[in-house]
């Protein structure tokens, strides 16, 4: 029962329990897809970061025996950039740097749909860093004809940054959206 007590209105525990669940219906905890679409996507998205492992072992770690004497390894950020600008033919310079941009972006799409931490520019870049690092060094030390190139790494970075800035970002907030947090648990003590 609601009454007017001059200026305040005065209101039953039994009322505000009915507003808190009459807001609930309107606004169900964790908006967004529920768990098993959740899990579904997460699993998928799982898949195709494995497929993505299997597509870049393939491209990244073969040997090249018959390429063994042009290689060289960079590490010096921009060279290898400023040589791939310098190549006559524009086709290759598109090759070489398109292909390393591209090679970054799943990364930035699926990251924030396998682990919802790994959301943020800075987290993005860190994990496609350590990973095409470690891919750099094992070209680099085992496979025959291939060379560390720290303008690979560069590049692929890049290119996850790209992916998830463009899809990624709304990718991870659509399939984990984030939780309003309490207006007890904001105020500081």
């Amino acid at each position: 029962m609601t009454s007017r007590l001059g200026w305040c209105r005065v209101t039953t525990g039994r009322q505000q329990k009915q507003k808190q669940k009459q807001k609930q219906k309107r606004e169900p905890p964790g908006a967004g897809p529920g768990r098993w679409l959740r899990v579904a996507v997460t699993v998928l998205a799982l898949a195709a970061m494995v497929a993505f492992g299997v597509v870049l072992a393939r491209l990244t770690l073969q040997p090249s025996p018959a390429s063994e004497m042009l290689t060289h390894a960079n590490l010096r950020p921009g060279n290898s950039i400023r040589a791939y600008l310098g190549q006559p033919a524009f086709r290759d310079t598109v090759k070489q740097l398109g292909g390393n941009v591209l090679l970054g972006v799943p990364f930035g799409l699926l990251l924030p749909v396998v682990s919802p931490r790994s959301r943020g520019f800075v987290r993005i870049a860190l994990l496609t860093v350590a990973t095409m690092l470690l891919v750099e060094l094992i070209q680099g030390a085992l496979v025959t004809g291939r060379a560390f190139d720290i303008d690979d790494v560069l590049l692929n970075t890049t290119g996850a940054l790209l992916g998830y800035a463009l899809v990624g970002r709304r990718l991870g907030r659509a399939v984990y959206p984030r939780r309003r947090r309490r207006w007890w648990s904001q105020r500081r003590t």
